[in-house]
């Protein structure tokens, strides 16, 4: 006879989240060769750590980072959409390094909501700031860790010879997100706009499709999953209540990352990653959505958003945020010849998909092992941690998972838990809940943070996660240079 046997909630099941009870007497073959496994894994990434940089005969390095404000949506930036956005950051990235145009070869860029004319931002951009008709560009898009994948593809680019010098980053406009026409209006008047009706009878065909009336009206643009048709608001309930993650504690959190975002402002340690942007209404110099007087107790009495009982609030989750931000890489042989002093490398990076059904913003949980085992590391060999600010219940979800030795065995495959997170080190100047959230900008905002803050405390080693849409993990180690 057996015990009954617990599943985590970060696990597979929806239990508390504790391991499996061991079976009566002692583990079963499958479980010895499973452990035996797991520490012969551990004990071969101890022993190649550090050598995944000695591997790269050829390594890109981060030259500097800047973006524009990140700005609330429909505000301060109405008028500009993805692409002026992503001009202003690049512009102003080339103007602050002196950086020659004529020796730039690409430019890599991350966005998710895409202008449907001119979906190719990077390109764009080439064309916008006149720079040599070489350069040319390229478009990812990786739901929120666009930013992020901009920035890998480049070093990738770099690292294998194929260029010397790349803009990496990534823009969005949620104020002039497009708004999509009912596929049957659009199926109903092709014709007519294409210039394909030949007389009468073809209009009123076209006329005739043309009914109900409410089936042709724009639809306000929901940011759902297609699979599952869930939005990342309700996904984030669900994994609130399923991995024990309190009101309380996203809270918080969300107070934590404001106090310390504004302590960043107030303290002049953005100033070299923001540019001003020139809009309507004037100069726009500094984030606005960070509140420095947001405390627990104000937050505590907001409503919940996505469920009457629920936890998840404005408070706690990412406002819609309009940005931009271009970080510039190159080969260390490159940026020695222009005299540049490089701010870091990246020493390594990993993407993961996990069931969207499941708990669709869990992969950084995947992600960041993956990073780590890559990069030859221990969680506890990481001197800074930032992780994307989706929603608390997410951070916080993720936090649990890292430091479950249940989720280390049964998910990761590993002896045990990945390891805790020290507050102290983790998003030290805030998040996204208080900075805010460009979709295919935050990745980029992220490595150019994390870059300086590594120089101005002399660090060595920074941590990065992203959870996005599609059930999408991403993770990146950065090093000092």
């Amino acid at each position: 006879m057996t015990t009954k046997k617990t599943t985590s909630a970060i696990g597979h099941g929806t239990g508390p989240l504790s391991p499996p009870s061991p079976r009566k007497g002692g583990k079963s073959d499958k479980k010895k060769r499973g452990d035996k496994e797991r520490k012969k894994k551990a004990k071969k990434a101890k022993k190649n750590k550090g050598k995944s940089r000695k591997r790269r005969s050829r390594r890109a390095v981060i030259v500097a980072g800047v973006r524009t404000p990140f700005v609330k949506a429909f505000g301060a930036f109405l008028a500009l959409d993805t692409i002026d956005l992503a001009d202003a950051a690049t512009r102003a990235l080339l103007d602050r390094t002196s950086f020659p145009r004529d020796a730039l070869d690409a430019i890599v860029w991350g966005g998710v909501v895409l202008p449907s004319m001119s979906p190719n931002v990077a390109r764009e951009i080439a064309l916008d700031l006149r720079l040599p008709s070489s350069v040319h560009g390229v478009t990812v898009t990786r739901a929120c860790a666009s930013g992020l994948e901009a920035i890998t593809s480049a070093a990738a680019l770099i690292e294998r010879g194929e260029a010397d010098a790349v803009i990496a980053g990534g823009s969005d406009s949620i104020s002039n997100a497009e708004i999509k026409l009912p596929q049957k209006l659009v199926q109903a008047a092709a014709p007519i706009a294409l210039g394909k009706a030949k007389g009468v009878r073809d209009y009123l065909g076209a006329l005739a499709q043309l009914t109900p009336i409410g089936e042709l009206l724009p639809r306000v643009p929901r940011i759902a999953e297609r699979t599952t048709g869930e939005v990342m608001g309700e996904a984030a309930e669900r994994m609130a209540r399923r991995n024990g993650v309190s009101r309380a504690a996203q809270d918080e959190l969300a107070a934590r990352s404001h106090a310390r975002a504004a302590a960043a402002m107030e303290s002049g340690r953005f100033d070299r990653e923001v540019a001003p942007v020139t809009a309507a209404a004037g100069a726009v110099r500094a984030d606005d959505l960070v509140r420095p007087d947001t405390s627990i107790e104000q937050l505590a009495r907001l409503e919940p958003v996505f469920a009457r009982d629920g936890t998840v609030t404005a408070g706690n989750a990412s406002p819609l945020t309009d940005g931009a931000a271009a970080v510039l890489l190159m080969s260390e042989e490159k940026a020695k010849a222009l005299g540049l002093q490089p701010l870091a490398a990246l020493r390594s990076w990993a993407y993961v998909g996990v069931d969207p059904s499941d708990q669709l913003l869990l992969g950084p949980a995947f992600a960041m092992p993956k990073a780590l085992e890559r990069a030859g590391m221990e969680l506890c060999d990481v001197d800074l941690v930032d992780m994307h600010e989706a929603f608390a219940a997410q951070v916080l979800s993720v936090v649990k998972a890292l430091e479950s030795d249940a989720f280390g065995r049964e998910r990761l495959g590993r002896a045990g838990r990945v390891g805790r997170l020290d507050p102290e080190r983790t998003n030290v100047h805030g998040g996204s809940i208080a900075i805010g959230h460009p979709f295919g900008a935050t990745g980029a905002r992220m490595v150019t943070t994390m870059a300086n803050e590594l120089q101005l405390r002399g660090l060595s080693t920074a941590l990065l996660g992203i959870c996005a849409a599609g059930g999408l993990g991403a993770a990146a180690i950065l090093e000092r240079v």
